[in-house]
């Protein structure tokens, strides 16, 4: 029976990976500083922090692949963090492998190494460029990668994802399907016709598994390969709720940097990279992952925020007592954005 190590397998994303292994048969083993209630019963569970060299020399024992999934993402906000878990953890995994001889490593990095891309859709030719603390260290996790396979002859392929949706995601975006579960107003920033895409969860575990298959390191970024604009995508989310929100909009200067002032100052759950984005337009070409790793994107960005939205509603009592849970399968405190509900809704 084969063997894979999924680092912060207790996490969103890590949890759907380590399922996708069992579907296929692997024996899995979980590298996280938490347990979860529904870990399957064979999978194992190696409680441990990836900042512990020597912790994760001992997990990537006997592995023949290995999925790092463990990441600081930006609602963190915490530079340190981002420095420690996706940097210096990084280098300690990459170092681990190469002495247990691990046979291929997917490493899950982020499309906030682009920062606002100089053009879309953005493909090989467009060279990352981040402009906050989290994408750097996304980034400079990648050329640590990069370094190990040209040093070492390590196999290592890096996955970027666009934003993930898919069923039990939250973050920030439970904050968006409150809004319209009560028939609260949503927000686009100008007139919302940014071009956005997403990812779904699964098309990007089915991405990072086909990647493991292939020999020899590479770079892919994965994303939907039908979206469209932002104010389309929560207008279609609006009609499915069939609820009584209306999208409107921020004038995009001012309000972007009240975002990026509420986040520093800690009074948003927002971090650097949603200030940075959330206004502007980014996409991935899919040609090469298609052709090279086989695989195709089954979910549109309708489609997954429209699934995460009924889990939501569905699950939304247990989702709000959840304690220590993981950023994204968890409720966020709405602090200053609670003054947009404050905002007259006109006729």
């Amino acid at each position: 029976m084969p063997t894979a190590l999924v680092t912060g397998g207790s996490g969103y994303f890590g949890e759907i990976v380590v399922r996708r292994l069992l579907d296929r048969g692997w024996s899995v083993t979980v590298f996280d500083r938490v347990d979860v209630p529904d870990r399957p019963r064979e999978v194992r569970f190696l409680r441990g922090d990836i900042r512990d060299a020597r912790a994760v020399r001992a997990a990537c024992e006997g592995v023949e692949v290995v999925h790092h999934a463990v990441a600081q993402v930006p609602l963190a906000k915490d530079a340190a963090l981002f420095r420690g878990v996706n940097v210096d953890g990084t280098r300690h995994l990459l170092e681990a492998v190469r002495l247990a001889g691990v046979r291929k490593t997917v490493l899950v990095s982020s499309s906030a190494v682009f920062g606002v891309p100089s053009r879309n859709p953005v493909d090989d030719s467009v060279r990352p460029a981040p402009r906050e603390a989290y994408g750097r260290a996304k980034l400079e996790g990648e050329e640590l990668a990069r370094e190990a396979c040209r040093r070492h002859g390590l196999d290592v392929t890096i996955v970027r994802p666009r934003t993930i949706l898919g069923h039990g995601r939250l973050g920030i975006f439970q904050i968006l399907f409150e809004w319209v579960r009560t028939g609260a107003d949503v927000w686009v920033l100008g007139q919302g016709d940014n071009r956005y895409q997403f990812v779904h969860a699964d098309d990007l575990a089915d991405a990072c598994l086909r990647a493991a298959d292939r020999p020899g390191a590479a770079t892919y970024n994965i994303g939907t390969d039908r979206f469209g604009t932002m104010r389309e995508l929560l207008e279609g989310l609006v009609r499915h709720a069939g609820t009584r929100s209306r999208v409107r909009s921020l004038p995009f200067g001012p309000t972007v940097r009240a975002m990026e002032l509420a986040s520093r100052l800690g009074a948003s759950p927002l971090g650097a990279y949603h200030s940075l984005m959330y206004g502007r337009e980014m996409f991935f070409d899919l040609a090469r992952p298609m052709r090279e790793l086989g695989w195709r994107p089954r979910r549109s960005n309708d489609e997954m925020i429209q699934e995460s939205y009924d889990h939501y509603v569905a699950h939304r009592e247990e989702i709000l007592a959840r304690r220590d849970a993981s950023h994204h399968r968890s409720a966020v405190r709405r602090g200053a954005l609670r003054l947009l509900e404050l905002v007259p809704r006109w006729p």
